[in-house]
């Protein structure tokens, strides 16, 4: 995601803060570090080391509730060390970094939430290799792709923070009941499902929402994104990312006219909203809405999906609404998924922004965030039960599933030019008519040539 890409993460629905992933998007007001509780049992922070009159800051997109709850994940830290850690989040974060590095006021820490914006300060030269403890913890909490997405031309900087899952597809289980509908377990399933839901005609297979101001379109990419993940694999998914194969490669088209079969059909969508293009002026945050009242079927969307609903929608199995992961197209390759996630980056090598570093790599951080809900990380040493809700435990198993293919939402990867620009508005420009070898081709001749 760069800069406004992180704004699909926003989700200003029934008055509720963004989710997880909106810790990609919108920015608040600077704080001072939240208060210890008075009673931190001390001896689980002895290795951090103590001291005095020391502040770390730490600027990031985490704003509103979820910026308190990431502040009292390490109030105990914070009260046992010695610590004060200074927050600040920024709607402007995505731009504002970069401008205060170069300015010579970045920040100690910062909470990135694209390895592409990461990668480039990097480059740079702003920011620190992470310390060997950093490295350490990532070894032996994460996987070795979520590793390499904190490293740059063959150096650490990053520990990642925080996660989500990309790709569910959210259904009415009553509905599904009602209906005698089977949940899907590969896309032609999903396919002749949608086309037994057109035919029954009482209310469209899918609905969608592509606006999101400047970012419209982002929604498409994840769609093609999971589509190329399913069809072809993690090796022409990660060619595709890093521009080894052309973005108008065959396979890759072959997947956007697979997302295309489902998106441009006017008897598939647009439920509740209109015919095809309509899908262009539904706000994403709104676009799921008509599962609830029967008026679509199904919604391709990610876990920040639950903080849509509006207030009091039980998300369970055999709740008010469920969802169940995009298919795979073929099914003897196992479980694939996108996602993406925050990546903690250094400015300051400090022994006391070390310290704060090394303790956001850790499982201890990781389980005091999840535990209070609206969040999920691929830390192995998570506990899913201290989940706050089903959805996010199931994603926690997903992403500790060693079994699991996991990568990065592409266009978060891919060049800002091209991830938050080109593509998006490619998707736009193809809701609207135009041919996937047209856009594929207008994307491909936007990469940069260096």
């Amino acid at each position: 995601m760069a800069n406004i890409r992180s704004r699909k993460f926003v989700l200003p629905v029934a008055a509720l803060s963004v989710s997880l992933l909106a810790l990609a998007g919108c920015g608040s007001e600077g704080s001072d570090s939240a208060g210890g509780s008075g009673d931190a049992d001390c001896a689980a922070y002895e290795s951090y080391g103590t001291f005095d009159n020391a502040e770390v800051s730490v600027y990031a997109t985490i704003v509103d509730i979820e910026a308190e709850r990431l502040e009292n994940s390490w109030a105990d830290f914070a009260e046992c060390t010695g610590i004060e850690v200074a927050y600040e989040g920024s709607k402007e974060f995505e731009t504002q970094v970069g401008v205060r590095a170069q300015g010579g006021t970045a920040p100690d820490l910062a909470i990135f939430p694209q390895p592409g914006l990461l990668a480039a300060q990097a480059q740079g030269g702003f920011l620190k290799p992470a310390p060997q403890e950093v490295s350490d913890l990532v070894d032996e909490g994460w996987s070795e792709d979520w590793k390499n997405y904190g490293t740059v031309d063959g150096t650490f900087y990053a520990a990642p923070m925080l996660a989500n899952v990309k790709g569910y597809v959210w259904y009415v289980p009553a509905t599904f009941e009602e209906k005698g509908w089977e949940v899907p377990t590969t896309w032609d399933e999903m396919t002749e499902l949608s086309e037994k839901i057109a035919g029954e005609g009482d209310m469209k297979p899918w609905c969608a929402g592509f606006e999101s101001g400047e970012a419209t379109g982002w929604p498409g990419t994840d769609w093609v994104e999971d589509a190329v993940l399913r069809e072809h694999g993690p090796e022409v998914y990660d060619q595709w990312v890093a521009h080894e194969i052309p973005f108008n490669d065959p396979r890759i088209v072959d997947s956007f006219d697979r997302v295309g079969d489902i998106l441009k059909n006017d008897k598939y969508v647009n439920g509740g909203f209109g015919d095809v293009r309509s899908i262009l002026s539904t706000p994403f945050a709104e676009a799921g809405q008509p599962v609830l009242d029967g008026t679509c079927a199904m919604h391709h969307q990610a876990s920040f999906q639950a903080v849509n609903w509006p207030e009091g929608t039980n998300v369970a199995e055999d709740g008010d609404v469920w969802a169940f992961m995009t298919p795979p197209i073929d099914a003897s390759q196992g479980t694939a998924i996108t996602g993406g996630g925050e990546l903690i980056g250094a400015y300051a090598d400090r022994p006391e922004v070390q310290a704060l570093q090394t303790y956001l790599a850790s499982a201890e951080f990781a389980n005091a965030r999840v535990s209070q809900g609206g969040a999920i990380s691929a830390n192995k040493g998570l506990d899913p039960e201290v989940a706050q809700s089903d959805l996010d435990r199931q994603s926690i198993e997903l992403l500790q599933d060693p079994e699991t293919v996991f990568r990065f939402d592409a266009s978060d990867l891919m060049p800002g030019a091209v991830g938050a620009n080109s593509f998006w508005s490619g998707i736009v420009n193809w809701i609207n008519g135009s041919s996937t070898e047209e856009v594929t081709q207008t994307v491909e001749d936007s990469w940069p040539s260096s």
